[in-house]
């Protein structure tokens, strides 16, 4: 971590958070009174969609493990497309950049490979940090990477403030493109890891099949039936048997199980396969949780809810039912980790990435004037 004199820190400040996970929806952004510890006042959040060419151009970096003339441009456009959102929501918020403290820039994940101790989020924190005029903490990962743990997931520290004071033990399940959950036990014991697929399989399939880029509403899967012979063979998978820590890319698994599927089977077929990872993480948790907390689009697909509840027999609800905005969410998270960097607090975890020891991480670039 390479914050110098921000950890005296202790009084709550504004933070932003920005969020453009896996799912290549679009971006994040969200405000967020915090100290990294106990306090969490949302102020404000934005959700904009990426433009379609620059989706198409970040989806073809997927995978890549190299850094090209391509993945250079699109880097600084996916960077100066954030930098506009923050300006936006800036705006409308009646702020100006000198009325945030940090801002914490995930990027968009392009390659996570734990095994290998390597992940690749594309993202110019410095560029971002110039345009905006706002110090940013960014490179979450290589820290947990580089000491150990798989890099991910990293919003159970932010999960676990929320949940304080709830019933435990809960779960708060993130369904993007990749899924995860947080477990939080009544000793604030904390356990996280990916479950499996989120949304990444039943967009790719409906984009593939209709061109559209997810299932709205779970559509498609409702009108569809699942075909459990293919459903057994995705859920053979060894990931799904190894104990936690661990974590996935948004491409460990692919949609060519279902291609011999009509379009409806095939969106039916996949959204249980993410149900019923779902119910396989469940059966590696310490407890049983009380309740799981569904954020993330996939909260949004009532087919994909339906089935998450046939198959985890307790209450799943969406994270509003308990006042949180699921929309923003991770992106809030990542102004939290942002302020705990510059506390010199830990982000992750033994529980949570599987790293030896509590671990701080982040890197601060400063606000400079932009050329």
């Amino acid at each position: 971590m390479t914050s110098t004199g921000a950890a005296k820190l202790e009084k709550p400040v504004v933070a932003l958070g920005l969020m453009s996970g896996t799912s290549l929806d679009g971006i994040d952004a969200a405000l967020l009174e915090t100290d990294g510890a106990g306090t969490a006042s949302p102020k404000g959040a934005l959700m904009a969609p990426y433009e379609s060419g620059l989706r198409e151009r970040l989806r073809a970096c997927l995978g890549r493990e190299a850094r090209d003339s391509e993945t250079d441009a699109v880097e600084r456009d996916m960077t100066l497309a954030h930098a506009v959102v923050v300006e936006t929501l800036l705006r409308d918020r009646g702020l100006t950049a000198a009325d945030v403290h940090v801002a914490g820039f995930h990027g968009h994940t392009v390659s996570h490979r734990p095994e290998r101790r390597w992940t690749w989020q594309l993202g110019d924190a410095a560029l971002l940090a110039s345009r905006i005029g706002i110090d940013v903490v960014g490179d979450f990962r290589s820290a947990d990477m580089a000491a150990g743990g798989q890099g991910a997931p990293l919003a159970p520290a932010f999960h676990a403030a929320l949940a304080a004071s709830m019933e435990k033990p809960v779960a708060v399940l993130n369904l993007g493109g990749v899924g995860n959950v947080t477990w939080v036990g009544s000793d604030a014991a904390l356990v996280a890891f990916d479950t499996g697929p989120g949304n990444a399989l039943i967009d790719d399939w409906m984009r593939r099949r209709t061109g559209a880029g997810f299932d709205r509403d779970g559509q498609a899967a409702a009108a569809g039936t699942v075909d459990a012979a293919v459903l057994s063979t995705l859920l053979a998978h060894p990931y799904f048997a190894a104990p936690p820590p661990k974590s996935l890319d948004r491409d460990d698994f692919d949609v060519q199980a279902v291609d011999c599927l009509a379009t409806e089977d095939g969106a039916a077929t996949l959204t249980a396969f993410t149900a019923s990872a779902v119910a396989r993480a469940a059966d590696l948790l310490p407890l049983p949780p009380t309740r799981w907390l569904v954020t993330g689009g996939g909260r949004h697909n009532p087919t994909l809810m339906a089935m998450l509840s046939r198959a985890l027999r307790v209450p799943v609800t969406p994270v509003e039912d308990v006042g949180w905005d699921g929309d923003a969410l991770e992106a809030q998270a990542f102004a939290y980790l942002a302020v705990r960097s510059l506390r010199g607090q830990p982000l992750s975890w033994p529980g949570t990435t599987g790293v030896p020891a509590p671990q701080t991480g982040g890197r601060l670039f400063a606000a400079v004037s932009s050329p």
